[in-house]
């Protein structure tokens, strides 16, 4: 799945397939600025910050369980969101430092590091990455993933997948082939 925050016209935490299909709300009310987005893979949990609303919140994958995890000012100048075991981390923009905040009950709000210019923060650590299993989009004996002679993407599960071209190309009526 992909999951994705938007505040056009109506602000919203989405997800959808790889492949763009299946697009689904599951968060479309109390919501006003989604600017950051973070993932429990164990769990199965999507944290966002809302800068307009000052709080960063959590729900899970299907929208349900929704809860704040921390509300006030002090969110207003946070950028980026990483979780890891039982932390959130975040940027702030107004002093350049890394925060550390306790994910279950908002507490222990920790300046960790100052940086020179960050509006970001990733974890890698080998307990974030889920194991990978065989997938559609494998390479197959030609050297094309999944079959697909430019782009292979995963749709509905790990079994099925879409093609698709890259710009000024088309997909041949196989749904495999660009031309």
């Amino acid at each position: 799945k992909l999951f994705f925050t938007d505040y056009g016209n109506a602000a919203k935490v989405e997800r959808c397939d790889m492949d763009g299909m299946n697009r689904t709300w599951i968060v479309d009310s109390k919501i006003e600025q989604p600017t950051a987005l973070a993932l429990d893979l164990i769990n199965k949990y999507v944290y966002w910050l809302d800068i307009y609303l000052d709080s960063v919140e959590v729900v899970d994958y299907q929208g349900r369980k929704r809860h704040t995890i921390i509300k006030g000012r002090q969110i207003r100048h946070l950028c980026g969101l990483a979780v890891f075991e039982n932390y959130l981390y975040t940027v702030n923009s107004d002093n350049l430092s890394i925060l550390r905040i306790n994910r279950y009950n908002g507490t222990d709000l920790q300046s960790l590091a100052t940086l020179d210019n960050a509006k970001e923060i990733r974890v890698y650590q080998k307990r974030t990455q889920t194991a990978v299993r065989s997938h559609a989009c494998e390479v197959d004996p030609y050297g094309m993933p999944g079959g697909c002679s430019h782009i292979c993407l995963l749709s509905s599960n790990y079994k099925a997948r879409t093609c698709r071209c890259r710009t000024g190309f088309i997909l041949g009526s196989d749904g495999r082939s660009c031309k």
